[in-house]
């Protein structure tokens, strides 16, 4: 679009490691926008990604596929898949191609799994860079499997990529417990589900290590990570079951600048002051409340349970959108 006034555009990148749910989070998300009349587009960017159950409208195969990287240069899936990557930022001349006739849709970019991307490797946060200077204003949704609640020791090391992830991608940015319909399958938590997304006092964790004669060794090694997620203070998780449509269609209006706080360089675009009010009201009815006999035996630390939109005692903390830039519906 060369030359031409450009549309500013919205839209969410979706990360997160392999099997975390991104595309079925883009699949339930893309629908769930359709139904509010919203027009959208599902951008594959995963060249391992075969068999899309949605309909995408651009796909990064017809540029590069894994597996005839694989075979040319002799690699393996991972340095394969860091070769298109390194392809796709070298040709984003044929993404722009693709995305400037859909001004006007919303972008569901559907990312590669692979967690090095994310933390250290410079690719896809290049390619996220260069689509912002075409005035794509782009939020970060990192999806986790939520099975990693049931392990201290596996949620520590989430906390420790999500933290990574946050600092690398630098993009306003959510981050989301998947499969949450699946959590109770996984084993009994340890505490409160609010212990995990809202990552409160880590060091009661610690305590459940030492428990264990293995992690009793690791006791100074997992106080240093600790303290060091404990300093930056960014990471916080929001539940998601994609699977319930009601749920997502009541949960997911507000997600104001109070539920994705600025950190470090984040920052959000809430709807308009208007439509507050009623975004509120559905979230807070919409808050799912736990199933009779499933408390965990430890509570956990206590949290407020006051709302944080705008501190209301009508209920419990609604389920955030996870869409942070708004732009006005059609």
């Amino acid at each position: 679009m060369a030359g031409a006034a450009t549309t500013t555009a919205f839209g969410q990148v979706v990360i997160g490691p392999p099997g975390s749910g991104k595309t079925t989070y883009c699949l339930g998300m893309s629908e769930f926008l359709r139904a509010l009349g919203r027009r959208v587009a599902v951008v594959n960017l995963d060249p391992a990604n075969e068999g899309l159950p949605y309909e995408c409208a651009v796909d990064v195969g017809e540029l590069v596929g894994l597996s005839d990287v694989m075979d040319a240069l002799r690699l393996g899936p991972n340095g394969g898949l860091l070769y298109c990557m390194e392809y796709l930022e070298a040709n984003l001349d044929w993404l722009r191609a693709k995305l400037d006739p859909l001004r006007g849709h919303y972008f569901l970019f559907d990312c590669p799994g692979q967690v090095e991307l994310c933390t250290h490797h410079g690719a896809l946060r290049s390619i996220f860079s260069q689509m912002a200077q075409w005035d794509l204003r782009l939020t970060a949704v990192h999806l986790v499997d939520s099975h990693y609640c049931t392990d201290p020791a596996k949620f520590i090391s989430v906390l420790c990529t999500s933290l990574a992830t946050m600092l690398h991608v630098e993009l306003p940015h959510v981050n989301v417990l998947s499969k949450m319909d699946l959590i109770e399958h996984y084993g009994k938590l340890a505490f409160n589900l609010d212990y995990y997304t809202e990552v409160l006092d880590l060091s009661y964790l610690l305590d459940h290590l030492a428990s264990d004669p293995f992690f009793r060794h690791y006791r100074q090694l997992n106080e240093k990570l600790v303290q060091l997620i404990e300093d930056y203070s960014l990471v916080s998780f929001i539940p998601l079951n994609i699977q319930i449509s009601p749920e997502l269609t009541t949960a997911s209006p507000p997600l104001f600048a109070e539920e994705v706080r600025p950190r470090a360089n984040i920052c959000a675009y809430p709807p308009p002051p208007s439509m507050w009010d009623a975004y509120h009201s559905m979230a807070c009815q919409a808050v799912p409340r736990p199933h009779p006999g499933s408390k965990p035996a430890n509570p956990g630390p206590p949290r407020s349970g006051m709302c944080e939109l705008n501190h209301c005692t009508t209920g419990p903390a609604p389920l955030p959108f996870l869409m942070p830039h708004f732009s006005p519906l059609k």
